[in-house]
């Protein structure tokens, strides 16, 4: 359903946004936030490694940093995809503080799948 939805969204946005600012505008904001999106999941990306090596410095399983790094990854995909609605949702999942929320839904569906043992943790 999301792979029908989200392009018709986008190319709905798109046409609106053209036809109320202009192309070229439309066209600058989408390369803007494409360069953007990238300066900041790298800047990001960098940081949760970051966090994973002093984790595992300290004998710390990485939990929460890879974690990070999962939201980092797909918010930096998010937002190289031309369109504002994926470059919305890319930007909450790289933003620290709306990418916890996205993290307690990801680790609330891991634990599901370890409860039903659709994946196993080898230890």
């Amino acid at each position: 359903m999301l792979i029908i939805l989200v392009p018709a969204a986008e190319i709905g946005i798109l046409l609106w946004s053209g036809k109320t600012i202009g192309v070229l505008p439309t066209v600058f904001m989408i390369l803007f936030t494409g360069v953007m999106g990238t300066y900041l999941a790298k800047s990001q990306g960098l940081k949760v490694i970051r966090q994973a090596q002093q984790q595992m410095a300290y004998g710390q399983m990485p939990g929460e940093a890879i974690l990070d790094g999962i939201c980092v990854l797909a918010g930096g995909i998010l937002l190289l995809t031309p369109g504002f609605v994926t470059d919305l949702a890319g930007l909450l999942l790289l933003i620290p503080a709306t990418r916890k929320f996205f993290k307690y839904w990801l680790a609330a569906i891991i634990r599901r799948w370890m409860n039903k043992g659709t994946i196993r943790i080898i230890r």
